[in-house]
């Protein structure tokens, strides 16, 4: 899927992420003070590893050359120092061992903040991720899909999580390390520290080299990633299709294409990755080397001591971390960058269909479910549309007009009913009425009100709707029998189930009520799940019931049954039937015919049986049809 958003650095991308971390400031703070407890107990290590090694050698005092420094940093130890003595060395790595005790202890709690802050704010992410995507309508998943955003709340999330965790751990730590270690390097020597600073230029354009680079390719590799998922989530989905039509080996095929274009860019960021890494480690080598080489000259000369020169290249020693981490956190930052872009494209994304025009004081408390259209023209806007038939912007196709000047009234309390084939625009009228795509403004009225101006959240709980395409939650039956009514009694759900003529069907399942219906509802057949849906819409007492051809699975038998028992549902509310088959709105108080968008026929079924029209038609074929099905 190729973005319109405008790229924008790493850095911009991750800024989005600071109203997460402030509200979490106390555990910040909290995290940095053992970060920095970490640091300042670690910068003690070298200086007490040098002052043993000049108790071996003898020296008369402790790290003579650093003075202040040293009154500083081991004063409490001081008054046990005596060169050469076995009760000192005794005292020395006594203290040694606690404070790397210390530091193990400041480590641990700065893990447990840090880390678990970085849970926390994936926690709200994600559920922040939820919420957007669930106002979203649904031209957003006709342009993207299941997969592809399935892995922007995975894979893309997890990378977010990196850089508020260990990125900002290992940062703080590089920071803190690097500052304390070089302030004392050039309190030991000036000189040394000089050239332990040479290769910093080097470094600092190393990683703004590569970490551009990492950032564009971690980009392509979450985008392939994607993609990949999008590819498996739909043969997952569709493997009885794919099975049926013997198409596996196609289907790997299929696969293999852009399961090798993510490889192929994971080894590209493998061959930078391989390059930078070996670039910082022979930079600090070849620094450890200058080191020996000239802190030697020093220490023969006495112009230091051999325990500070000690001191000092156990410093350099403990800015080896901070050096590799400096890659390592680079390459957090710049996938947590790209992969925090993506996941902007969600939260940034606004619901073209909300309440906006609503007015609170003006809204009636209740809906009574009259339903008016006003000469309505609806086009799907998923793809632009020019007046004049040509492509919008030179490459999007025109999008032909759905439904076409349809003016209808629907009084409250009434049904309507749509027949008209395949294509003509029924399920597109009904989802209108549901407010799942935006009918032009003024076009759609809901009790006398343009249908803008009602709170969706108030319209579509007054709506039953019971789509054409039947969907079921991987539950028990009694909870997507529930599904939408907060604390539904067993007696609701069983009155519900006699409705859509499911009840007995589901006692003679061993687990009745609570049986599993699988992904999708794969365990019950066609009609059963149908009927599971016809009884999730009535279980809410709609004002407003829609049945786009929730009927077309079950047979005439079954079908008679259940509009037997519809029928005093229907007429304490607004019903919409659409359907295909004649015996299902011939009670209707008026029938619609759509044909290309447009209302070709309307009137009760007697008076669209004497027109003589496609509806007459209609009736005359499907009678003979149960004619020939008798015989």
């Amino acid at each position: 899927m190729k973005s319109t958003q405008k790229r924008a650095s790493g850095w911009a991308q991750l800024m989005r992420l600071y109203p997460y971390v402030r509200r979490h400031t106390g555990e910040v703070i909290l995290g940095m003070v053992t970060q920095t407890g970490m640091g300042i107990t670690g910068t003690l290590l070298p200086l007490m590893i040098g002052a043993i090694v000049d108790c071996i050698k003898g020296a008369q005092a402790p790290l003579a050359q650093l003075g202040r420094l040293t009154q500083i940093s081991l004063g409490f130890l001081l008054p046990y120092y005596h060169p050469k003595s076995p009760q000192t060395l005794a005292i020395f790595c006594s203290a040694l061992i606690i404070v790397c005790a210390i530091q193990g202890f400041f480590s641990y709690w700065t893990r447990q903040i840090l880390i678990g802050l970085s849970r926390d704010i994936e926690y709200d992410l994600r559920n922040d991720l939820l919420n957007k995507l669930v106002t979203l309508e649904p031209e957003f998943y006709v342009r993207n899909r299941t997969g592809e955003l399935m892995s922007r709340c995975t894979n893309d999330l997890n990378s977010v999580r990196m850089v508020l965790g260990p990125g900002i751990m290992y940062s703080a730590n590089t920071f803190a390390t690097m500052v304390l270690a070089v302030v004392l390097m050039f309190w030991i020597s000036p000189r040394l520290s000089i050239y332990v600073l040479l290769p910093v230029p080097v470094v600092a354009i190393t990683v703004w080299v590569f970490g551009r680079q990492i950032h564009a390719l971690y980009g392509k590799i979450q985008a392939s990633l994607a993609v990949l998922s999008a590819k498996a989530q739909e043969n997952l989905a569709g493997m009885r299709v794919v099975r049926a039509y013997v198409q596996e080996e196609a289907e790997i095929r299929g696969f293999d294409q852009p399961n090798r274009e993510y490889i192929d860019r994971n080894l590209r960021l493998i061959y930078f990755w391989s390059l930078f890494m070996p670039l910082l480690q022979m930079l600090v080598g070849l620094t450890f080397v200058l080191v020996l080489w000239q802190g030697g000259r020093q220490v023969i000369e006495s112009r230091i001591t051999l325990g500070e020169l000690i001191a000092f290249y156990t410093f350099m020693t403990r800015l080896i971390f901070p050096m590799v981490a400096l890659g390592f956190v680079t390459n957090i930052f710049q996938r947590g960058g790209a992969s925090m872009g993506r996941l902007n494209y969600i939260l940034d994304s606004e619901p073209k269909i909300d309440d906006a025009a609503v007015v609170q004081e003006k809204t009636p408390t209740e809906i009574r479910g009259e339903i008016e259209f006003r000469n309505m023209t609806f086009t799907y806007p998923t793809v632009r549309s020019d007046t004049d038939g040509t492509k919008s912007n030179g490459n999007a196709a025109v999008n032909k007009p759905v439904l076409q000047d349809i003016s209808l009234h629907v009084p409250a309390g009434s049904i309507l009913a749509i027949v008209g084939p395949t294509g003509s625009g029924k399920s597109t009228l009904a989802a209108l009425i549901a407010r799942l795509w935006e009918a032009p403004q003024g076009t759609l009225l809901i009790d006398g009100r343009p249908i803008r101006e009602w709170p969706l959240e108030k319209l579509r709980r007054a709506v039953g709707y019971v789509p054409q395409d039947t969907f079921l939650f991987s539950e028990t039956l009694r909870e997507n029998i529930a599904f939408g009514v907060e604390s539904a009694a067993d007696q609701q759900i069983q009155a519900a189930a006699e409705v859509a003529s499911i009840a007995a069907e589901i006692d003679e399942f061993p687990a009745k009520f609570d049986t599993m219906v699988g992904e999708r509802g794969i365990t019950l057949s066609g009609g059963q799940k149908q009927r599971s849906a016809i009884a999730r819409a009535v279980i809410r007492d709609p004002k407003i019931l829609i049945l786009d051809d929730s009927l077309s699975s079950v047979d005439t038998g079954t079908e008679e049954r259940i509009l037997r028992r519809l029928e005093t549902i229907l007429r304490q509310r607004t019903t919409v039937l659409i359907s295909h088959r004649v015996s299902t709105v011939q009670h209707a108080d008026q029938i619609v015919v759509l044909r290309d968008g447009r209302i070709v026929e309307r009137g009760t079924h007697s008076e669209l049986l004497a027109r003589g029209g496609y509806y007459a038609d209609l009736y005359q074929k499907q009678l003979l049809e149960e004619e020939l099905e008798r015989e």
